[in-house]
């Protein structure tokens, strides 16, 4: 048991050195693909195409409210003045609980209480929709 811990904190950390999360490691991109499901009707994922709310194509490592056309809340613009990026550790915390994690933001969604759902989501959306190049 002990070997099965050791090797699981090793790739752990072979995969966060290699520039990925602990969360994306844990994650299942096709159960991601499943609580996507959740975002669709606001967010557009693939197309660089806003809907209720910005595209979120290359979202993850992405500075927060830069897409451009998309009206953002005073609260999300303050926070990107201060330097909010979506790393994929700030993705599970908006996920978890927007509201609490950018205090007077507009995104009407509750959150993913479930930490597997938000791993899973954010595999997803790094598969998906591409990690910000810049």
């Amino acid at each position: 048991m002990r070997m099965v811990r050791l090797f699981g904190a090793a790739l752990v950390a072979a995969v966060v050195g290699a520039g990925l999360s602990a969360a994306h490691a844990a994650g299942d991109p096709a159960k991601g693909a499943k609580v996507y499901r959740k975002c669709k009707a606001c967010h557009e994922l693939t197309k660089e195409k806003n809907k209720v709310g910005p595209h979120l194509v290359k979202i993850v490592n992405r500075p927060a409210a830069r897409v451009e056309g998309f009206k953002y809340s005073k609260a999300l613009k303050d926070a990107a003045a201060n330097g909010l990026v979506w790393t994929e550790e700030n993705l599970d915390k908006w996920l978890e609980n927007p509201k609490k994690f950018i205090k007077g933001n507009r995104m009407a969604f509750a959150g993913l209480k479930k930490k597997a759902d938000r791993e899973n989501l954010i595999a997803y959306l790094r598969e998906e929709g591409g990690v910000w190049e810049e």
